[in-house]
């Protein structure tokens, strides 16, 4: 049987300069949005399937809207990450937060902004969003401004699917 390719798309959602000031925010990092997703409890970034007829941006737009009921602006691809085993392409990209208005959507149980320390890495639900995330923060912690980054995520052998934290990230490349 012929199995195709799924594509999901998400953000990595950054506050405005503005929101940041407005709130007088000494974080020295950007925080990211997370979202509690209802069915698991655990975070995750806003991301999922791509619908037909829409390109990856435009998904993740739409991913960030229902689930967090965000606006947001996109500024650039942050990282594509390759899933062999379950046949998955996540394509993330970097994105604004159009006002500081957010909350959970019908698949979200609670949705929250996290300086970089606080990243919640033990609670989060899925092994895309573990490298997502720390490939952020590192790159955040090597001069503030992220690149791009493509690689594949590979389940060590013997380990369980659930096991988020049992992979490597393989032909990594960042630019």
């Amino acid at each position: 049987m012929f199995k195709t390719l799924s594509s999901v798309s998400g953000v990595v959602v950054q506050r405005s300069l503005e929101y940041l000031k407005e709130k007088k925010d000494s974080e020295p990092y950007v925080p990211a949005v997370g979202r509690l997703h209802i069915r698991i409890q655990k975070w995750t970034l806003p991301a999922g399937y791509l619908e037909m007829g829409e390109s990856a941006r435009e998904g993740a737009i739409r991913e960030t809207r229902e689930e967090a009921n965000a606006e947001v602006e996109v500024i650039s691809p942050f990282a594509q990450l390759d899933i062999p085993l379950i046949g998955q392409t996540y394509i993330i990209f970097l994105a604004r937060l159009k006002n500081p208005h957010f909350s959970p959507g019908p698949e979200s149980s609670e949705c929250q902004l996290f300086p970089l320390h606080e990243i919640p890495f033990n609670s989060l639900s899925f092994s895309s969003m573990v490298v997502t995330l720390s490939l952020y923060v590192e790159d955040k912690k090597e001069g503030g401004k992220p690149k791009f980054h493509y690689g594949t995520i590979s389940k060590r052998p013997g380990t369980s699917a659930s096991d988020i934290h049992a992979y490597t990230l393989d032909h990594h490349m960042q630019s």
